[in-house]
């Protein structure tokens, strides 16, 4: 056990067009290089087209979006006797949103649209639709999970 404190989790103050701390780290989350003026640009460009799309409010796609990018279950690492094992273990809700929000992000920068508003318009509007490659990497992940639930009983 470690003997230094708990690390205290900082609050994120919410964005100020839609009022949400989701949103607001979605940002921060997207930010390169301290630029969080542009960042947030992109995100709400993004918003723009999400709603011009789908007729949708864009905050509701985002939100299902990240709903469905949610992983419930990854595999972890674990050395037992020389040998290393994938080991699926439950994922933690803050974790949960991270990697979905990290993966809707990295898919989103690899599309082949032209500005990253419209990558991650696109790449929103797949993934609330539950398709898209970020969706395609939580079902891998939950696969790898599955395949590997035979060393469950080394979880820690």
């Amino acid at each position: 056990m470690s003997r230094r404190k708990k690390a205290v989790k900082r609050v994120v103050l919410p964005d100020a067009r839609y009022d949400s701390q989701t949103v607001s780290k979605f940002v921060n989350v997207m930010m390169l290089a301290g630029k969080k003026a542009t960042a947030e640009r992109i995100f709400y460009g993004a918003m723009d087209l999400v709603e011009a799309r789908t007729s949708q409010p864009g905050v509701t796609v985002f939100k299902q979006a990240l709903t469905n990018l949610k992983p419930v279950v990854e595999v972890k690492s674990r050395r037992v006797g020389g040998a290393t094992y994938q080991v699926p273990v439950e994922v933690r809700p803050d974790r949960r949103t991270a990697l979905a929000m990290r993966w809707l992000i990295s898919f989103s920068r690899d599309r082949n649209e032209k500005s990253m508003a419209e990558k991650l318009a696109a790449e929103v509007i797949a993934a609330s639709k539950g398709e898209g490659n970020a969706v395609k990497k939580k079902e891998d992940t939950h696969r790898m999970a599955e395949a590997n639930k035979a060393f469950a009983h080394y979880r820690w």
